[in-house]
Formats: structure tokens, C-alpha cells, sequence
């Protein structure tokens, strides 16, 4: 179990946020895509952003808060 400071724990929560955001935008972007090449990359490039939110999230969880 990973031992995070308060600092560290806002840190990866910031960089949740961030993904999230990227990610819904990115699929707002291919959703209003005409091109279906462009499209499935900008999915793809989506989807990539919600696995780090995934992985960011696991890695969150499992950690223990020090002070």
C-alpha cells in the first residue's frame, strides 16, 4: 500500500479531473466528427484517457493517507 501525503492525494485527484475532462471533450469532438478515420482515432485517443482515469483511480484507492 502506497503511503500519500494530503498534497500528493489532491495531486491525483487534480490529475483524475483532468482526464475526465480530456476525455469527454475528445469524445464530444468525435461525436460531432463527419471523417470516420478521424472519428475511431479520436476514440481511441478517448479511451486511452479513460483507462488512465482507471488506473489513477486504482492507484488512488489503494493508497493510505499520512499526514
Amino acid at each position: 500500500m502506497n503511503q500519500l501525503t494530503t498534497k500528493e492525494l489532491a495531486f491525483i485527484e487534480d490529475e483524475i479531473r483532468a482526464e475526465a475532462i480530456t476525455a469527454k471533450t475528445i469524445n464530444w469532438c468525435a461525436s460531432l466528427c463527419e471523417d470516420q478515420q478521424l472519428k475511431q482515432q479520436l476514440e481511441q485517443i478517448a479511451e486511452s484517457h479513460q483507462l488512465k482515469i482507471a488506473d489513477l483511480s486504482q492507484y488512488f484507492n489503494r493508497s493510505e493517507h499520512i499526514q
